[in-house]
Protein backbone atom coordinates (compact mmCIF):
# COMPACT_ATOMS: atom_id res chain seq x y z
CA UNK A 1 0.00 0.00 0.00
CA UNK A 2 1.34 3.05 -1.35
CA UNK A 3 0.46 5.35 2.33
CA UNK A 4 2.00 8.69 0.79
CA UNK A 5 -1.41 8.41 -2.27
CA UNK A 6 -3.76 7.26 0.66
CA UNK A 7 -2.91 10.28 3.01
CA UNK A 8 -3.39 12.39 -0.62
CA UNK A 9 -6.31 10.97 -1.62
CA UNK A 10 -7.72 11.80 1.79
CA UNK A 11 -7.03 15.03 1.66
CA UNK A 12 -8.20 15.81 -1.64
CA UNK A 13 -11.71 14.38 0.02
CA UNK A 14 -11.21 17.14 2.88
CA UNK A 15 -9.63 15.07 5.76
CA UNK A 16 -7.09 16.34 7.88
CA UNK A 17 -5.05 13.24 8.80
CA UNK A 18 -2.28 13.34 11.60
CA UNK A 19 -0.31 10.64 12.41
CA UNK A 20 1.99 10.40 15.41
CA UNK A 21 4.52 7.42 16.52
CA UNK A 22 5.32 9.18 20.59
CA UNK A 23 8.94 8.16 22.01
CA UNK A 24 7.74 7.46 25.51
CA UNK A 25 4.97 5.31 24.02
CA UNK A 26 8.00 3.41 22.20
CA UNK A 27 10.06 3.13 24.98
CA UNK A 28 7.19 1.81 26.93
CA UNK A 29 6.60 -0.77 24.62
CA UNK A 30 3.04 0.42 24.38
CA UNK A 31 0.90 1.71 21.24
CA UNK A 32 2.87 4.16 20.40
CA UNK A 33 1.40 4.91 17.39
CA UNK A 34 -1.71 6.92 16.79
CA UNK A 35 -3.95 7.94 13.67
CA UNK A 36 -6.27 10.64 13.81
CA UNK A 37 -8.57 11.58 10.96
CA UNK A 38 -10.99 14.51 11.03
CA UNK A 39 -12.83 17.00 8.11
CA UNK A 40 -15.85 18.13 6.13
CA UNK A 41 -16.63 14.69 5.19
CA UNK A 42 -17.57 14.09 9.06
CA UNK A 43 -20.78 15.21 10.74
CA UNK A 44 -20.43 16.35 14.13
CA UNK A 45 -17.06 16.79 14.68
CA UNK A 46 -16.63 12.87 14.40
CA UNK A 47 -12.52 11.37 14.80
CA UNK A 48 -11.88 8.43 13.09
CA UNK A 49 -8.74 7.30 15.49
CA UNK A 50 -6.54 4.40 16.78
CA UNK A 51 -3.63 3.94 18.82
CA UNK A 52 -1.62 0.92 18.03
CA UNK A 53 1.58 -0.72 17.55
CA UNK A 54 2.27 0.07 13.98
CA UNK A 55 1.28 2.75 11.12
CA UNK A 56 0.27 -0.61 9.64
CA UNK A 57 -2.12 -1.69 12.55
CA UNK A 58 -3.38 1.82 12.47
CA UNK A 59 -4.54 1.43 9.13
CA UNK A 60 -6.07 -1.57 9.48
CA UNK A 61 -8.06 -0.10 12.06
CA UNK A 62 -8.99 3.07 10.26
CA UNK A 63 -9.19 2.53 6.80
CA UNK A 64 -12.09 0.33 6.85
CA UNK A 65 -13.87 2.97 9.10
CA UNK A 66 -12.81 5.56 6.56
CA UNK A 67 -14.88 3.00 3.35
CA UNK A 68 -18.01 2.49 5.71
CA UNK A 69 -18.26 6.61 5.89
CA UNK A 70 -18.17 6.77 2.13
CA UNK A 71 -14.37 7.87 1.51
CA UNK A 72 -12.68 6.88 -1.36
CA UNK A 73 -9.89 4.82 -0.31
CA UNK A 74 -6.98 3.81 -3.39
CA UNK A 75 -5.20 0.21 -2.97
Amino acid sequence: MDVSRVMASLAEQGVTVLLKVAAERLRDATRPWTFVASGTPFRDDLLVRTDAVSLEACLEVCLPRLRELGLVIPD
